[in-house]
């Protein structure tokens, strides 16, 4: 196990700094992603580590910018270590969704594909079972 794992997690209380997956339905730990991939000069420290699911780990690899379909302009994407998640994002109670509401928001949701038809549908339930958001 990633020894940043037992600090990001108890941070993160135990949800994907992303998408805000809960972890405890999972039947494995979420993983540690550095926000500034250490192949890109990002340390491997604390500081620069955020908890993922795999689903958004995967996703994001080591892309720091995505695409902004409003503004028509690369951006940096969501970092959980700077940006607040409520400003950048917004959970659809009924369709499970996540919408971004700036352009780093639009873009991380774009990149770490957060509204896949299957993400989706088990936020749906998170939401049912009072785990999400």
């Amino acid at each position: 196990m990633n020894p940043h794992y037992p600090a990001a997690a108890r941070r993160a209380g135990h949800r994907c700094e992303y998408c805000r997956a809960p972890e405890g339905i999972f039947n494995f730990p979420f993983e540690v992603d550095h926000v500034r991939p250490v192949t890109r000069g990002g340390a491997d420290s604390e500081a620069n580590v955020a908890l993922a699911c795999r689903a958004c780990n995967v996703f994001k690899a080591d892309h720091q910018t995505a695409w902004d379909e409003v503004t028509r302009a690369e951006v940096a994407l969501f970092d959980p270590r700077r940006d607040r998640w409520d400003e950048h994002f917004q959970a659809d109670l009924d369709t499970g969704e996540i919408r971004g509401l700036t352009p780093a928001g639009r873009a991380t949701v774009a990149r770490l594909n957060m509204n896949d038809p299957v993400q989706a549908t088990a936020r749906q339930l998170w939401i049912r079972l009072r785990l999400f958001p």
